[in-house]
């Protein structure tokens, strides 16, 4: 998965410019998924007009600066459609905390407890960040577009939901743990 395939996508819905793509696009709709900061977009968006996979056109505006608006090219769509084909591998994660958990044994219960609770907090607030994502419940999709969108929401929340159980349970644990 790529930082331009998901830009590509985005682009495949509507064209926009690359301040919309993030204020609409990244910080709204994918955060969750694929998070990326303005500059990471800007440079992707020069790539993908360097491989003919996006085209850029400049709106003349008098009261602000002129804005460039990326739309997808019939290049950037069979790109697009191939990548979407693609069997993916399983991404290597990398998880800080649980390298830090398991080597704590050397931290008191407090300081384990801690770096538990700290987690279980940035936790919640992205599980809270997925509830205010506002889509219909599965049956209620009108179309493939949101089936597929639902589907994919209700995995990340699953997935927050399961580390914070897992979270808890683990703050039990070390509490009940002898130092």
């Amino acid at each position: 998965m790529s930082l331009a395939h998901t830009i590509l996508g985005l682009l495949q819905q509507e064209e926009m410019t690359g301040y919309d793509l993030k204020t609409t696009c990244f910080d709204r709709c994918v955060a969750h998924l694929w998070p990326a900061d303005q500059a990471q977009i800007y440079r992707t968006l020069d790539k993908l007009v360097e491989q003919g996979w996006i085209s850029c056109s400049v709106e003349i505006q008098s009261d602000r600066p002129n804005r460039k608006v990326y739309s997808i090219t019939e290049a950037g769509k069979a790109e697009f459609i191939r990548w979407l084909q693609y069997h993916q591998p399983l991404p290597t994660l990398r998880e800080p905390l649980l390298m830090q958990l398991y080597f704590a044994a050397q931290l008191p219960n407090a300081a384990i407890i801690k770096l538990l609770e700290q987690q279980l907090a940035v936790r919640k607030n992205k599980l809270a960040e997925c509830d205010n994502i506002h889509l219909p419940k599965l049956d209620e999709c009108a179309n493939r577009e949101q089936i597929m969108q639902r589907l994919v929401l209700d995995l990340v929340t699953q997935r927050e939901q399961t580390y914070i159980n897992w979270l808890k349970t683990a703050i039990d644990v070390i509490e009940r743990t002898p130092n």
